[in-house]
C-alpha cells in the first residue's frame, strides 16, 4: 500500500511539476509579444529572433553546463548520473517527482532571466553578439548565482547566504533581478537610442508599434507566472503543499492586480493620462514584487506589496530616462528595482528570513551579476561589437539583422 501511494504521489508532482514548467515555457511567448509590441514595427522581427533564440539557447547550454554548476558545483557528469534517471532507486529519501521534470522546470527559469535583457537592449544591438552573451549567462552568470541562492553553496567559499536568512521563494533577486543586472550592464556599454534624447535635458518618447501585442503578452507573463510561483512549492499531492499552491496563486494574482491599479492611478496623477504602458509595467512590476515571497502574506497585503511594486516601477522608469538609461520596455525597473523590492518585502511575513540576509543576497546577486555581465559585454563589443550603425538603426534592425520585415505591406526601409 505505501508503495502504491507513493507511485500515486510521484506521478501527481512528477505531472504538476510538467505542467507548471509549461506555464514558464509560455512566458517566453509573453516576452516575445510584449517586446513585439513596444518597440518600433522595423525592429519587431529581431526582437522576435532574439526571444525565440535566447530560449533554445538557455536550453542548451542549461544542459551542457548550467545544471551541474548550479546543483553540483562544476561536477559535469550530474546530468547523466542524477536527471536521466528515474529518481526513484538508489536513494535512501527519494523525491516525489522525476529528476528530468525538475530539470525542465529549472531550465525554464534560466530563460527567464536572459528574456529579461533582450527588451532593455532591443532596437539597437546586433543579434550575434546578443546570442553569443546569451550562451555565457546561461551556461555560467547565471548558474553561478543560482548555486549560491537555490543550490546552497557557499559564495566563492565565503558565506552561505541562506545561514545569513537569505531566502526568494521563486526569484525576485535570483531570476528577475540577475536578468535585470544583466541588461544594466549591456544598455551602459550600449548607449541609448539614436533620437531618445535630446540636448538641454529633452526626453523623446518612441512609442511601440503595437500596443495590443504588447498587452496580449502581459496576459500571456500574467498567466504564465502561476506556474513560475506556483511551481516553485514544488509539490501537490499532499494536503498541505495543495493548500500552499492555492495560496501561491490566489496571492500572485493579487499582487498583479494590485501592481496594475496602483501604476495606473499614478499614472494618471503624474502625466494627466492612463498610460496603457505603465499599467502594463505594473501588473508585471506587481508579479516580480510577490515572487520573493508570495506563500504567507495575506491576500490583502499580497495586493498592497503589488501596489507598491506598480508604484515604485513609474517613479524607476521615469528616474532611468533622467539619467538617461535607455530601456525601450522597462524591464531593468520592472525586474531590477522591483526584484530587489521583492526581496525587501519577504520578511515582513517570513519569520525565517531576515533584513540583513536579504540585503546580502541582493547584494551578492547583483554584484557578481552585473560585474561579470559587464566584463562579457565589454569583450564581445571589443571582438565583434555589440550596436548596429547607425544608418542601420535608422533603417531598422529587421532588415541588417535579419534580412527581412515583420509588417512588408506596412513598412518600407526607405520612409
Amino acid at each position: 500500500m505505501e508503495n502504491q501511494i507513493f507511485q500515486l504521489q510521484y506521478a501527481i508532482d512528477t505531472f504538476y511539476f510538467l505542467v507548471m514548467g509549461a506555464f514558464v515555457m509560455w512566458m517566453a511567448a509573453g516576452f516575445a509579444m510584449l517586446e513585439a509590441g513596444l518597440v518600433r514595427s522595423k525592429n519587431t522581427t529581431e526582437i522576435l529572433t532574439k526571444n525565440i533564440s535566447l530560449y533554445a539557447v538557455a536550453c542548451t547550454m542549461y544542459m551542457v553546463c548550467g545544471y551541474s554548476i548550479m546543483y553540483g558545483g562544476g561536477d559535469f557528469t550530474l546530468f547523466l548520473s542524477d536527471i536521466v534517471g528515474d529518481g526513484v532507486t538508489g536513494a535512501e529519501e527519494p523525491a516525489t517527482y522525476a529528476p528530468s521534470a525538475d530539470f525542465y522546470f529549472q531550465v525554464v527559469f534560466v530563460a527567464t532571466a536572459m528574456s529579461i535583457v533582450s527588451g532593455a537592449v532591443a532596437e539597437r544591438m546586433r543579434l550575434w553578439a546578443f546570442l553569443a552573451f546569451a550562451v555565457v549567462m546561461t551556461g555560467v552568470i547565471y548558474p553561478m548565482e543560482g548555486s549560491w541562492t537555490w543550490g546552497g553553496m557557499p559564495v566563492f567559499g565565503m558565506y552561505t547566504l541562506g545561514d545569513a536568512g537569505f531566502s526568494d521563494f521563486a526569484g525576485s533577486g535570483i531570476v528577475h533581478m540577475a536578468g535585470a543586472a544583466a541588461a544594466l550592464a549591456g544598455v551602459l556599454l550600449l548607449g541609448p537610442r539614436k533620437g531618445k534624447y535630446g540636448k538641454n535635458g529633452q526626453i523623446n518618447a518612441i512609442p511601440g508599434a503595437n500596443l495590443p501585442l504588447a498587452t496580449l503578452g502581459t496576459f500571456i507573463l500574467w498567466l504564465g507566472w502561476f506556474g513560475f510561483n506556483g511551481g516553485s512549492v514544488l509539490a501537490t499531492s499532499a494536503v498541505e503543499s495543495a493548500n500552499a499552491v492555492a495560496v501561491v496563486f490566489m496571492n500572485t494574482n493579487a499582487a498583479a492586480a494590485g501592481g496594475l491599479i496602483a501604476a495606473m492611478i499614478l499614472a494618471r496623477i503624474m502625466f494627466g493620462k492612463a498610460d496603457l504602458t505603465m499599467a502594463l509595467n505594473g501588473a508585471l512590476a506587481g508579479l516580480v514584487a510577490i515572487t520573493a515571497e508570495p506563500s504567507t502574506p495575506t491576500p490583502l497585503l499580497a495586493t498592497i506589496f503589488g501596489a507598491i511594486g506598480g508604484i515604485v516601477v513609474v517613479f524607476s522608469i521615469v528616474t532611468l530616462d533622467k539619467l538617461k538609461i535607455d530601456d525601450p520596455v522597462g524591464a531593468i525597473s520592472v525586474h531590477g528595482v522591483v526584484g530587489l523590492l521583492g526581496l525587501l518585502l519577504v520578511p515582513i511575513t517570513n519569520d525565517e528570513s531576515t533584513f540583513g540576509g536579504q540585503i546580502l543576497g541582493a547584494l551578492t546577486i547583483f554584484v557578481w551579476v552585473f560585474v561579470a555581465s559587464f566584463i562579457v559585454w565589454f569583450i564581445i563589443k571589443s571582438i565583434i561589437g555589440i550596436r548596429v550603425s547607425e544608418e542601420e538603426e535608422y533603417d531598422g534592425v529587421d532588415l541588417s539583422e535579419c534580412g527581412m520585415e515583420a509588417y512588408p505591406e506596412f513598412t518600407s526601409a526607405t520612409s
